[in-house]
């Protein structure tokens, strides 16, 4: 049981649900017709997305838990997820303005699209119930997987295999963790399939 504690924890860890923008911008650059851009400017949309998504929310919530002389334990709460959230909308939807500026194709802004859809959601959900953000955070893997399926007409079922397995595993280390129950990490995961199927086909 100890071992599984472990497992759950990293998995946790690994597969927070902030990261879900930078890998969709990873895997677009990497597989299709954008890994022929310069790297140079790859490199600067990935530290636009890295700073927009990961740093500067994590700082920003890190000086409002010390100014309030919270702890990450408190975060957990239903009650303290708001700011958080709101924090995360509020970057991403700045980052979404940048990248725009670039003139890239809409369905790269759809990732973000796709994320903020994800927070708004969960943040409505969380004023009367808890939800599991790592959960939507896997699901909208999922959702833009298929999403990208229908722009680029491919067929996604080993990666949807995969993203199904991984999606599977992190509901798991959370109701391991007792974060959530089987509820919460199901509404989540469903959440974020919609909203990260629906995100990347809106600017369509």
């Amino acid at each position: 049981m100890h071992i599984l504690l472990i497992g759950a924890r990293a998995l946790s860890a690994i597969f927070r649900p902030q990261y879900f923008p930078l890998v969709g911008f990873g895997v677009l650059f990497t597989f299709t017709y954008l890994s022929l851009l310069p790297w140079t400017f790859k490199a600067l949309i990935l530290l636009l997305v890295v700073l927009g998504t990961i740093v500067l929310p994590r700082t920003t919530i890190r000086i409002w838990r010390h100014m309030n002389g919270l702890h990450l334990h408190h975060l957990r709460l239903r009650e303290k997820r708001f700011f958080p959230y709101l924090v995360h909308f509020l970057y991403y939807a700045f980052t979404l303005h940048l990248i725009y500026r670039f003139h890239l194709p809409s369905y790269i802004g759809g990732l973000l699209v796709s994320a903020m859809m994800i927070q708004g959601v969960c943040a409505l959900v969380n004023v009367w119930w808890k939800i599991s953000m790592h959960c939507a955070g896997a699901g909208g893997i999922i959702g833009a997987l298929m999403a990208y399926s229908f722009l680029f007409s491919f067929n996604p079922v080993w990666w949807l295999c995969l993203s199904i397995l991984v999606s599977g595993m992190v509901g798991t280390s959370r109701m391991l963790l007792r974060q959530h129950t089987l509820w919460q990490v199901i509404a989540g995961t469903m959440v974020g399939c919609l909203c990260g199927f629906i995100g990347i086909l809106i600017p369509w």
